[in-house]
């Protein structure tokens, strides 16, 4: 049986690359993540000041580049080993799955916190990432 490329069969085949491809990225883990709004997340970060601070450690330590820096790693502040060891860097997909729930990533963690919506942890990452270098 000799089978024939039509411009058709073409497109469609096309169509369906490129239909699998948004699928793809869609649900890829971080692709997804809400775009932050800096002001917003600013406000919403006064409600972490209870315990965090941008400049200094209190009852957790302070948020001063904290984008991209290894948990457990700022000086004069007494972490948990669990977090000490964990050998993570907060990266942004980092600090999302920490704000939506700190305990599931190190669970002997101080950290009792979390932050459910997806839209609020986007746009607190936004702040610290602008703000906080």
């Amino acid at each position: 049986m000799n089978v024939r490329s039509t411009p058709a069969l073409q497109r469609s085949s096309a169509s369906l690359v490129l239909a699998s491809v948004a699928i793809a990225l869609v649900c890829s883990p971080g692709l997804a993540r809400a775009t932050g709004d800096v002001a917003r997340g600013e406000r919403l970060y006064k409600g972490c000041g209870d315990c965090h601070s941008i400049t200094e450690n209190r009852v957790g330590p302070m948020h001063k580049g904290v984008v991209g820096r290894k948990a457990g790693s700022v000086p004069g502040y007494d972490y948990s080993a669990d977090l000490k060891n964990s050998g993570i860097v907060w990266t942004e997909d980092n600090l999302d799955k920490w704000l939506a729930g700190p305990q599931a990533m190190v669970p002997e963690t101080k950290m009792f916190f979390d932050v459910p919506d997806a839209q609020d942890r986007a746009d607190i990452i936004a702040f610290l990432k602008e703000k906080a270098r």
